[in-house]
C-alpha cells in the first residue's frame, strides 16, 4: 500500500506546530497503525531525522495510552476499537491519512502526538477510590451481588481512562469518563461509605481541569474504544443530585 501521511509535529508544549507530509510506499496491510508508525520512525532516525513521538502501551487495546485522532475520528475509523487495533487494511491504498493528538485544553499537547492526560488522574485521585480494611482479603463471595448490578458496574468499569471521549467532544467535556468511573463504584456495595463525597469531588476536580459541559450529542459514547453508555452520563447527574441533596 502507498499512503501519504500528514502528521502533527510540535517541538514542544508552548512552541507552535505543523503538519509534515510522510509518504510511505511498501504498507504492509496487516501491520497495526501503530506498527505502521514504527516503520516511519524507524525511517527518520536512520536518515538522522527526529522521530514521532506518541504514546502507546499494551498495544492490545487495554491500557488506552494510544491516543491519535485519525481522519478527524478518535482511535480511527474502526467502531470500538482502540488505535493499537487498527488495521491499514482499513485505509484505501493511495489514501492521505492526516494524523494529529487529541485537542482539548485539558490535554495540553506535550510533543508531537503527545499530550499531558495528567487530569484524568487528579480527577480519579480526588474521588475514584473506597476506604479498605487492612488485613487477609476476604472471601470473594462474602459479599453477595445481585448479577445484574455486578455486570453494570462492570460494564462501567471497562472505561480505559484513553480520552478519546474529551477529543471528540465539540465542548470537550469528560462527563463519559467521569460517569463511569462514579457508576463504578456507586453501584457496589464497597463503594458506599464514600458514594455521597465522591461525585462531589469528582465533578469538582473535573470543572478545575477546565473540561467543558456534556452537550448530548453523543460523539463521546460513539469514539469510545469500550463502547462506555451515556447512560453514565445520567446516571452521573442522578448521583450528584443526590448527593447535593443529602448536604
Amino acid at each position: 500500500m502507498k499512503l501519504n501521511l500528514k502528521i502533527w509535529r510540535q517541538g514542544a508544549k508552548d512552541s507552535d506546530g505543523k503538519f509534515v507530509d510522510y509518504p510511505i510506499d511498501d504498507v504492509n496491510p496487516d501491520m497495526s497503525f501503530l506498527e505502521m508508525l514504527d516503520v516511519v520512525n524507524i525511517r527518520l532516525v536512520a536518515k538522522g531525522e527526529t522521530a514521532i513521538e506518541f504514546d502507546h502501551d499494551c498495544r492490545e487495546g487495554i491500557c488506552g495510552s494510544c491516543s491519535l485522532t485519525i481522519n478527524g475520528q478518535p482511535h480511527g475509523p474502526d467502531t470500538g476499537t482502540a488505535t493499537c487495533q487498527l488495521h491499514m487494511r482499513r485505509f484505501e491504498d493511495g489514501q492521505t491519512i492526516v494524523v494529529e493528538p487529541w485537542r482539548a485544553k485539558a490535554f495540553p499537547v506535550l510533543r508531537d502526538l503527545m499530550v499531558d492526560r495528567s487530569a484524568f488522574d487528579r480527577i480519579i485521585a480526588a474521588g475514584g477510590f473506597v476506604s479498605v480494611n487492612t488485613g487477609t482479603a476476604p472471601d470473594g463471595n462474602a459479599v453477595a451481588i445481585p448479577k445484574d448490578i455486578c455486570e453494570s458496574s462492570m460494564d462501567s468499569a471497562a472505561c480505559i481512562g484513553c480520552g478519546a471521549c474529551v477529543a471528540a467532544c465539540k465542548n470537550a467535556s469528560a462527563m463519559l469518563f467521569v460517569g463511569a468511573k462514579v457508576t463504578h463504584l456507586a453501584l457496589l456495595p464497597q463503594g458506599q461509605p464514600e458514594r455521597r463525597r465522591r461525585v462531589r469531588a469528582m465533578v469538582a476536580q473535573m470543572d478545575e481541569e477546565g473540561f467543558g459541559s456534556c452537550s448530548n450529542t453523543g460523539a463521546c459514547e460513539a469514539a469510545c474504544p469500550k463502547e462506555i453508555s451515556l447512560e453514565n452520563i445520567a446516571k452521573l447527574n442522578r448521583e450528584l443530585l443526590a448527593a447535593s441533596l443529602c448536604d
